[in-house]
């Protein structure tokens, strides 16, 4: 009996014994997986504040330069990133990769059933007719002559002849990527105005924005009010962009010849001004500032 016991009591020892407080086991990757925690909250730190360092030393820098070197610097980083938006585009143009794009969108502005008539009434065609207009060699060879006869008269004679340069140079760098990219023009959709040039990029568009950009930066500077300068802007956009999109709804452009149009222009209408800019500073142009009343 005391030997059934022994084993009894060892059997039940053997199975109620508990390990003791603290003793529980510990997975093998928990120090591993904590330490690394560890490890990425410092890292996390680290980053913010290399990155308030880093825009504390921007916000100090930024202070030392003047207002000219802060917009010339913006000029640079803006022509940089429009650069490389046509160059991309460019490329995707040359390869076809634009073509399901171009055809959807060309097809929006027409009739679903007759891909030959544009949408709208008669009178959205005609007003589209007048608008493409704006952006023609015609009506903006008149508003150049008529704004640079101004600058003329008004003793300012050397801005008048970058505005005149700005624009011509537009005009033969636009003449010579549609050379270069001899695109044929839609053939989706009939023309509803007379084209003697290849597609790509949209004169049109381009010369537009050359042109309205350039000016509308010109007159800003006679104005003190920033909210007469935002408007001003925004109407030289507004022109810009309703132009293109005539282009488009007349079918007689891609709508990535209008976008090329756009960027090409913006990016000339940008370097055109910064080079007007540093010609102020040294003299080279008379510089356009308000007088007291905010004109010329």
């Amino acid at each position: 009996m005391e030997a059934v016991a022994g084993v009894g009591a060892l059997h039940v020892t053997s199975f109620d014994v508990k390990p003791p407080v603290g003793s529980e086991t510990v997975h093998p990757m928990k120090p591993a997986f904590m330490l690394w925690q560890k490890i990425s909250i410092y890292r996390l730190l680290a980053e913010r504040q290399r990155l308030h360092w880093t825009m504390a030393f921007l916000r100090s820098l930024l202070a030392r330069v003047s207002t000219f070197e802060q917009g010339t610097l913006a000029a640079i980083v803006a022509s940089m990133l429009l650069i490389v938006g046509v160059a991309t585009l460019a490329s995707e143009v040359r390869d076809g990769q634009t073509r399901v794009f171009d055809e959807r969108i060309l097809l929006l502005f027409r009739d679903a059933t007759n891909p030959a008539v544009a949408l709208g009434p008669t009178w959205l065609k005609e007003a589209m007719r007048d608008i493409t207009a704006l952006g023609g060699t015609t009506v903006l060879s008149i508003i150049v002559l008529g704004v640079t006869g101004f600058l003329a008269v008004s003793g300012l004679r050397y801005s008048a002849l970058m505005v005149i340069a700005s624009v011509l140079s537009g005009v033969v760098l636009s003449s010579v990527l549609k050379a270069g990219f001899a695109r044929s023009r839609p053939e989706l959709v009939p023309h509803d105005v007379a084209v003697y040039t290849a597609s790509f990029p949209s004169g049109h568009a381009m010369l537009s924005a050359v042109v309205y950009l350039t000016l509308g930066a010109l007159l800003c500077r006679t104005q003190s009010s920033r909210a007469v300068k935002a408007y001003i802007l925004s109407f030289a956009v507004f022109l810009t962009v309703v132009v293109g999109i005539s282009r488009v709804f007349l079918g007689v452009h891609w709508p990535t010849d209008v976008i090329a149009g756009w960027l090409l222009g913006s990016i000339w209408a940008i370097l055109s001004w910064s080079l007007m800019q540093w010609l102020q500073r040294r003299g080279g142009v008379e510089p356009v500032q308000p007088d007291s009343k905010g004109k010329v």
